[in-house]
């Protein structure tokens, strides 16, 4: 039982339920009724009454006699002698004959009460010397509400009830703010920056109430902060990009005009413009994938087609450091997305393993269909024979501008954004992404995409496609 409602409601119904049938069973058992009452106070004359009438016309007298209180008081009588013989030669029933040797309670006990056959004892000598024995039978009253002979039936089961609508409504009211913090936090969590857990109508000044407020105005600077950040780097990406321009015309124009030296230069700056217009595009992208960029169009996309061109463009850019990339296997896997974001996810993958595997060696491609915990998902693995990644920098790789070494990172021309880019745009498909270091070395970056509905219901155990190299 891991839910907070279920406990609280259940230690306050079974306390309460717990506390209402003790009540009851207590006040039901200690109240004598005005029957019973006149019945004890009874108990010696119908014994004394009972032996005169056996003494004065034997067995027929004690027979009118027992009947005559049957039909004005609704008791059954049984007087025995010391050997417990019945007086009017009847077998008793065995609850009676223990009653008569004292091994039942009696009704005026507390558990006498709660028995559902109630009965009063009393005792006297006689005077011929001889000891008699006087069993009254109580008649069942059934009662209203507590069921026959006071035992508690029906007012019961109305205290159960009712007390565990009482604990259902405290339960729900103090566990309602938690559940409602526990809902906006993982919208929060899954990027949803509007969540909130208070409602316009609470009027709740109590501590959870409180916590409630607080979390709010957290969320909300929360928001602040992070569509602050988003608005600062497109407007400097697209600011940036009116100069961008300028410079490259006025670079031509310098190519025109100037002679053979300042080539090298004009050559210089051409690169480096060329990086800074990348570097702009990479950024308006990354701030358009955090924002949550639902106008993308979304379509069937056939991953093992993708996969495969993908590896192609690759292999043919890694010839210049003597490596291959080979898809090792892909199976037939349909994602419900977009193709040109899936394309630059995967892609900065694949040419990031390109760039830091050993030369000489090969990076390995592949795509199988694994069953995930919402149903089947493809699974893009890019494995290389790099120098891996430390431990304790896996989870920031996917960090916008991290780089492990900056001096590598200018070496191969990389600014940290491509593996940013992978984990926006998988996250906006529903996918995940992670990194971790192979036990021969080398680094495996794993891509999980949902199937589409169509695909996850094929079963997982199609053969694979058969390896083809790149």
């Amino acid at each position: 039982m891991r839910s907070l409602f279920f406990r609280i409601f259940l230690s306050y119904w079974i306390a309460q339920a717990l506390f209402v049938v003790v009540a009851i069973l207590v006040a039901s058992a200690l109240r004598p009724s005005h029957e019973l009452s006149t019945l004890q106070a009874q108990q010696s004359k119908f014994l004394s009454e009972g032996l005169a009438a056996f003494q004065a016309g034997g067995e027929t007298g004690l027979w009118k006699y027992s009947r005559g209180v049957h039909e004005t008081q609704h008791v059954r009588l049984y007087i025995s002698d010391e050997q417990g013989t019945d007086l009017l030669r009847r077998q008793p029933p065995p609850w009676v004959q223990r009653a008569q040797r004292g091994e039942s309670r009696t009704a005026d006990s507390f558990w006498g009460r709660l028995r559902p056959m109630q009965f009063l004892r009393t005792s006297m000598t006689a005077a011929d010397g001889h000891r008699y024995t006087l069993i009254i039978e109580l008649p069942p009253e059934p009662h209203p509400l507590f069921g026959p002979h006071g035992v508690p039936g029906l007012g019961v089961v109305i205290a159960i009830l009712v007390s565990g609508l009482v604990c259902y409504v405290l339960a729900r009211y103090l566990t309602s703010p938690i559940v409602r913090l526990r809902a906006a936090t993982q919208k929060l969590a899954a990027g949803d920056l509007a969540a909130r857990a208070g409602m316009p109508q609470s009027r709740r000044y109590d501590e959870m109430g409180e916590l409630v407020r607080d979390f709010d105005q957290m969320a909300e600077r929360l928001q602040n902060l992070v569509n602050a950040q988003r608005r600062l780097l497109t407007d400097i990406s697209h600011e940036l990009r009116s100069p961008l321009a300028r410079l490259n015309v006025a670079l031509e124009l310098a190519r025109q005009r100037s002679g053979a030296d300042a080539r090298s230069a004009l050559d210089r700056i051409d690169r480096e413009t060329n990086r800074l217009n990348e570097l702009i595009q990479k950024l308006l992208t990354v701030a358009r994938l955090e924002g949550g960029d639902d106008s993308l169009h979304r379509a069937p996309v056939h991953l093992q087609q993708l996969v495969r061109e993908i590896a192609k463009d690759a292999a043919f850019e890694a010839q210049n450091r003597r490596c291959e990339v080979e898809v090792s296997a892909a199976d037939e896997c349909t994602v419900m997305g977009n193709a040109r974001l899936l394309q630059s996810a995967i892609e900065n993958v694949v040419r990031n393993a390109v760039r830091y595997t050993q030369e000489g060696t090969c990076v390995q491609v592949r795509l199988e269909r694994a069953p995930g915990a919402s149903g089947a998902v493809a699974v893009v693995r890019v494995t290389d024979s790099g120098p891996g990644v430390p431990e304790d920098a896996l989870d920031r790789l996917f960090q916008p501008f991290y780089r492990i070494d900056d001096a590598r990172g200018r070496e191969t021309g990389g600014v940290g954004l491509g593996l940013a880019i992978t984990e926006r745009a998988v996250s906006l498909h529903g996918g995940t992404v992670r990194a971790a270091n192979r036990p021969q070395g080398g680094l495996m970056v794993e891509i999980r995409l949902p199937l589409s509905s169509a695909e996850a219901s094929v079963n997982l155990s199609t053969p694979a496609a058969v390896p083809t190299g790149q």
